[in-house]
């Protein structure tokens, strides 16, 4: 049953959750691919635990895959709810561009609405791109949900390209979380999954902009804690996702630990 404020205007507002993974033939080495569709599948019972936490917001979630060119993994805003995992496959080259450009294309309005939340857009791989990445982010930031949205960023491996990365967060401040292997990887995804999607679907999130501006009050968590640690929050001006640091999962030093695998 959706809520209504008193004057009849829907409480719930859209806040579209897309996942935009790497299933380059890379992700085949070692378990990666294996481990990113374990991390994602038991992030879902804590997605879907923020949203009911959070009725201001309707989570819709989906997922973008890109190796040889970029597809809809999951292709319809699925409510949280009622979303399940497919497993992807590794594959082929890393067209990281292109997936940016099918993204960009669902940010548009149409199909965006004026009264959604800000985007929350997770990038996960473990190479280089190997189309034009530039091209696909400037078609994002192009358009004004793009700059609004919250983007994340995931790095496989130390094989990631860290440049690549940080030009799609677009803050020198908030880094990409590296996961070297599959336990740190189930962290930042629960992470990106719940923290990051609590802060985006707050009420602050919501709070109206002036027509025109290309930034939204996004409360974004100051780092992906370590087992067990708190999240802490700040209200930031987020445009290109701007925060306060995130680095690695609280300790910087466990980004590189004696449990590396990848």
């Amino acid at each position: 049953m959706e809520m209504k404020r008193p004057g009849g205007e829907l409480a719930s507002r859209p806040l579209h959750f897309i996942w935009i993974a790497d299933s380059s033939g890379s992700m085949g080495d070692d378990g990666k691919i294996q481990s990113l569709n374990t991390a994602i599948r038991e992030a879902i019972p804590h997605m879907k635990k923020v949203a009911e936490d959070n009725p201001n917001a309707q989570v819709l979630v989906r997922a973008v895959k890109f190796s040889n060119g970029a597809q809809w993994h999951i292709s319809q805003p699925t409510p949280v709810a009622d979303f399940a995992w497919t497993d992807l496959t590794a594959d082929g080259e890393t067209d990281m561009g292109k997936a940016l450009e099918l993204v960009t294309e669902q940010l548009k309005m149409p199909p965006m609405s004026d009264r959604a939340l800000p985007p929350v857009l997770v990038l996960v791989s473990d190479g280089q791109p190997t189309d034009d990445f530039d091209g696909g982010l400037k078609a994002l930031m192009e358009q004004p949900w793009g700059k609004k949205a919250v983007r994340i960023a995931i790095s496989i491996g130390q094989d990631s390209d860290a440049d690549v990365l940080q030009k799609f967060i677009g803050n020198s401040e908030l880094k990409p979380l590296a996961a070297n292997s599959p336990e740190a990887l189930v962290k930042h995804i629960k992470w990106a999954s719940t923290a990051v999607l609590k802060s985006a679907s707050s009420p602050a999130a919501g709070a109206e902009v002036p027509a025109g501006t290309d930034t939204a009050n996004v409360p974004i968590p100051t780092a992906a804690p370590a087992a067990g640690t708190a999240t802490q929050t700040g209200t930031q001006n987020t445009g290109a996702t701007r925060g306060t640091p995130a680095g690695s999962a609280g300790d910087p030093n466990d980004q590189n630990t004696v449990d590396d695998v990848w």
